[in-house]
């Protein structure tokens, strides 16, 4: 059931605590036109605040995930009226930054079911989500490079060495080349490989084990897998997850319940 339609945006609730948002500009490849990145980003800042969501899936509609900068069709960049052309594009960028942030400071983890060709910015979205699961024609291009622009955008010169490693994430910029899906996989930029028609139903089962543990435990364990993105050090991090663990521990009776489901061979209910 289709709960919110924009033009090129669509969310439905296919389980319950689960949203499933698809890009919807098919005949474009879900390209990043404004139109379509604008939304998104309000979309899922909505999502974070929607207490009765507890994961998030993204997906693209037709045969690609996101292909990236829509050369031909931007669509319009609001308030730059009187502003000059440089202006206008640290602007244009910005609102593109914005949707990536916004994905790294939700609540909830956010799984990106690619179903189709993730290139140049679209490859930044698919990095940016907590969990990748990619059909069998997905693959990934990191595209700046091969129209005579940088590869780095939106973070991917960030994500894209951390997720795989130094030496893979410079090979695969430098030259621009295709990672398929089952590369992908084999390097560990995504997490599994399915058939395309069975794509958002393995996200969506996914999505319902997420659902089934303690959504404070959910929401401080994405916290802490960004954060130790940029921990200074072993230590710090440790102190950092310490923390989140006793607060956990002290303020709510999810580890009593655990102990009692387990006791009576049943599933916890947890409620914080």
């Amino acid at each position: 059931m289709t709960e919110n339609d924009h033009a090129f945006l669509q969310v439905s609730t296919p389980r319950p605590h689960i949203r499933l948002v698809t890009l919807n500009r098919p005949e474009r490849m879900n390209a990043m036109a404004f139109d379509v990145m604008i939304p998104l980003r309000e979309q899922l800042e909505a999502l974070s605040d929607d207490n009765d969501c507890r994961v998030v899936i993204l997906t693209g509609a037709g045969h690609g995930f996101c292909s990236g900068a829509d050369l031909e069709d931007p669509g319009m960049v609001p308030n730059i009226d009187g502003l000059g052309l440089p202006t206008i594009a640290l602007r244009s960028m910005g609102l593109l930054e914005n949707v990536i942030s916004t994905i790294r400071k939700m609540h909830q983890p956010v799984i990106a079911a690619v179903n189709g060709a993730a290139i140049g910015g679209g490859f930044c979205l698919a990095l940016a989500t907590d969990l990748r699961i990619a059909s069998t024609t997905a693959y990934f291009r990191a595209a700046g490079i091969n129209n005579g622009l940088t590869a780095s955008e939106l973070g991917l010169s960030y994500l894209l060495p951390r997720t795989i490693g130094q030496g893979r994430a410079a090979e695969i910029m430098l030259t621009g080349r295709d990672v398929t899906a089952d590369e992908a996989l084999a390097i560990g930029m995504i997490s599994r490989v399915v058939d395309g028609q069975d794509l958002v139903e393995r996200c969506i089962e996914l999505a319902e084990q997420v659902t089934g543990f303690s959504q404070v435990g959910i929401e401080m364990t994405k916290r802490s897998l960004w954060q130790s993105l940029d921990a200074s050090s072993l230590e710090n991090h440790m102190e950092h997850e310490g923390l989140g663990q006793l607060f956990i521990r002290l303020t709510t009776k999810n580890f009593e319940e655990a102990i009692r489901a387990r006791r009576d061979k049943r599933k916890p209910n947890f409620t914080d």
